[in-house]
């Protein structure tokens, strides 16, 4: 069962100021000034909302109590909060004073609320529907994370509602530079523009590479990067509907693809790292990201993108062993340079101690079905269709919905 609170920031929420360790004072404000001592300031009992004290004193608060109703914080990441008993498991995902409830029992989900519900002002949103501004649709075999709403916002910002739509979110080949266009004429709306693309990401992750590329730019922004843009939104006019398809796995295994694309970038020759990692059947994590450094060799850019997907399933590792969660067999990674998954067995590099202590195998895939091209570069309208499938970024319209579809 899963639910959605929103609690309640500005009425008993924030803790006495000795909670932090540290006294705060703060000078008298406008209007509620002492007229005998004009010149002495005020120690606070409680932090006041909009300190950067604030959210502290406030998560410190929801910790607590959460930990007296028996979670624990996990390392790898705090806001993320587990409960597991022999019997049940219920995880509690915080964003500020959004909360995510998720467990395998409805009683105890429906008790976890009824106890928040005495220590804060809360507001129970009932079954996940929006979370974020993501929208979680139900399906016959699982969950379709979408952002049609947002997407829809987003092309009405740019003013872009009604267009022709693209195949693809960039044109095949495309090589973006810092040189050889005039300056956009509204940065702004260039760096708003982009900001949302990001966090379109989440839901499609055909878009990684090619709102990468455009992010590069925000410093200084020309019109063919404003063109590239346009050919997003494009792109996300004639896929409103799609997003990340998630449905239950018969076995839960560890299995990831990456690529490199040597000396890609045209202004300062660093290479592109793409990865993408699959639980099972199911996307969970994937990167489409220029190197810090530049690579002397297409040896020395596969290298590091391992090392990066490498350190990638080591975290989700982590994760999936404090949600009590097990996987089958050694992750397996696979890429499309045969050359290099035998280097990968060299003692000489760090890699080789995982791959030596059976903790991950490295496979050659052709590079026909090398799912992380998509994410590596520009490629055809077939190739990129056939890709995204694989991506599980699929069309609601082309899944068994249960309930409408609802765009608010």
């Amino acid at each position: 069962m899963s639910m959605v609170l929103s609690l309640s920031t500005k009425r008993d929420l924030w803790t006495k100021a000795s909670t932090n360790k540290q006294d705060i004072y703060m000078i008298q404000p406008p209007g509620f000034i002492n007229s005998s001592s004009p010149t002495k300031v005020c120690k606070l009992h409680k932090a006041l909302y909009g300190l950067k004290q604030a959210p502290r004193a406030w998560f410190e608060k929801l910790s607590n109590a959460l930990t007296g109703f028996g979670f624990v914080s996990a390392k790898v990441d705090h806001s993320l909060f587990i409960r597991a008993t022999f019997t049940h498991t219920t995880y509690v995902l915080v964003y500020v004073d959004d909360i995510l409830v998720v467990g395998s029992s409805d009683k105890l989900v429906t008790s976890l609320v009824h106890d928040l519900s005495h220590a804060f002002a809360l507001k129970d949103l009932g079954v996940v529907d929006y979370f974020l501004g993501i929208q979680v649709l139900q399906t016959s075999d699982g969950i379709l994370l979408s952002q049609r709403k947002y997407l829809q916002d987003l092309l009405c910002k740019a003013e872009m509602e009604g267009v022709k739509t693209q195949s693809t979110p960039m044109n095949s080949g495309l090589r973006l530079s810092s040189y050889g266009s005039d300056p956009v004429l509204d940065p702004t709306l260039y760096w708003c523009i982009v900001g949302g693309l990001q966090y379109a990401t989440i839901t499609q992750p055909d878009l990684a590479y090619s709102v990468n590329k455009v992010c590069q730019f925000m410093h200084s922004p020309l019109q063919s990067h404003w063109v590239a843009i346009k050919r997003i939104l494009r792109y996300l006019a004639g896929t409103l509907d799609f997003g990340l398809h998630l449905r239950p796995t018969a076995t839960l295994s560890l299995e990831a693809f990456y690529d490199a694309d040597w000396a890609s970038d045209p202004d300062d020759r660093r290479s592109t790292t793409t990865f993408c990692v699959y639980l099972g059947d199911n996307l969970i994590a994937w990167q489409s990201k220029k190197q810090s450094t530049i690579s002397r060799s297409s040896t020395e850019a596969e290298f590091h993108s391992l090392a990066t997907v490498v350190s990638e399933i080591s975290w989700i590792q982590s994760l999936l062993t404090e949600l009590h969660v097990f996987v089958v067999g050694l992750p397996s990674i696979w890429c499309d340079n045969l050359s290099f998954v035998m280097l990968a067995a060299n003692p000489v590099l760090h890699v080789w101690d995982k791959v030596l202590q059976r903790q991950i195998q490295v496979h050659h895939v052709p590079a026909d079905h090398q799912i992380a091209d998509c994410l590596t570069k520009p490629i055809s309208s077939s190739h990129f269709s056939l890709l995204r499938d694989k991506l599980s970024v699929v069309s609601a319209s082309t899944l068994s919905l249960r309930g409408a579809v609802r765009d608010n």
